[in-house]
């Protein structure tokens, strides 16, 4: 099957034997953009060795077609092995978009398999559109999160985005789709070599639930205080959910990493319920959870932005607000 012009291309991304869960979010956006721009065309692309099941998937999820590439020098990601086989692939297919998900893995790649084409890339979208003009346009937050920018990339080709994960809902698996798989060879790599070699694997085990699976996540800000996040651990093993943090406390280490941060630069997050300690709402972290369900939020400054977005507002400390919490969740879990 030949591809079609203007095609939008999404590349996946495999963890493991499974596809990570940001390809599946792109399809559906591809599949509207691909819509808007005046056609109804979606490619996924897939790099690996032995994942030809994985192409199933991915036409269940929306791809019309999937090109594949298997090859045992693609069975471990390398940026530099990956960059050329997707340089070649463009080059001979001339996609109009190629959209990744802005992973560690999706960033690296997708900055560099930019750089080889010269052509634009816009990091760390949180939305992609087609104007009246047919236009595609990236929206990137910018000064903290405090306004959003409009990127627009109208001579060079293709058009390159990389989406945080969480911004799109997946779309629902169609079991009843068929589409085709473009199988192609990675023989761009008999004539290099990478400089390059894995010397083991190792798989770490996530110790904690992970923000982006949690029904119930307790959000600690600037105003919390470091000695709250023992509190919030606890409150949030109570509850059956995951703690998050803003920039200021991630920056002054009172968290346990940047995979606990929701905002702009970290992850975005839509669970039942949002609950927010000491978090005054910049729009950098704002963008991050505005679409959790029902949002809570405790802080003792009642003109604070974050109730702008709250279901539910306590004016109170936070610092003394949870303390009390904690005792009456045990209470009432105990009664």
């Amino acid at each position: 099957m030949l591809q079609k012009p203007g095609a939008v291309w999404v590349i996946g991304e495999i963890n493991g034997e499974k596809l990570v869960e940001v390809t599946l979010e792109l399809l559906g956006k591809a599949r509207e953009l691909a819509a808007r721009g005046g056609g109804s065309f979606t490619s996924a692309v897939l790099l690996g060795n032995e994942t030809g099941p994985l192409a199933e998937e991915l036409i269940e999820h929306g791809a019309d077609q999937v090109i594949l590439v298997e090859d045992p020098r693609l069975g471990l990601y390398q940026n530099d092995t990956f960059a050329r086989v997707l340089e070649r692939l463009v080059k001979k297919h001339g996609p109009e978009i190629v959209l990744f998900g802005a992973t560690h893995c999706g960033s690296e790649l997708s900055a560099t398999l930019a750089a080889r084409l010269k052509t634009g890339l816009s990091a760390h979208c949180i939305d992609l559109k087609i104007n009246d003009r047919k236009e595609f346009v990236q929206v990137v937050p910018a000064f903290g999160g405090k306004v959003y920018s409009d990127i627009l990339c109208p001579e060079a080709r293709p058009q390159m985005a990389g989406v945080k994960p969480g911004i799109f809902p997946k779309t629902e698996r169609d079991a009843a789709r068929t589409g085709a798989v473009l199988k192609e060879n990675a023989a761009v790599l008999d004539s290099y070599q990478s400089p390059l070699r894995a010397l083991r694997v190792v798989q770490k085990q996530p110790r904690e639930l992970p923000l982006e699976k949690a029904e119930t996540i307790v959000a600690g800000g600037w105003g919390a205080g470091p000695d709250a996040w023992p509190i919030l651990d606890q409150i949030a093993v109570e509850l059956g959910g995951a703690v998050g943090c803003t920039r200021p406390a991630l920056d002054e280490g009172w968290t346990k990493g940047e995979h606990t941060m929701i905002g702009t630069s970290g992850k975005t997050v839509r669970p039942r319920v949002y609950m927010g300690f000491g978090v005054s709402g910049s729009a950098h972290h704002i963008v991050g959870m505005k679409d959790s369900g029902v949002i809570i939020n405790i802080n003792n400054d009642p003109e604070a932005p974050v109730f702008e977005v709250s279901d539910y507002k306590v004016v109170a400390d936070a610092k003394k607000f949870l303390p009390v919490l904690l005792d009456k969740i045990r209470e009432h879990k105990g009664g």
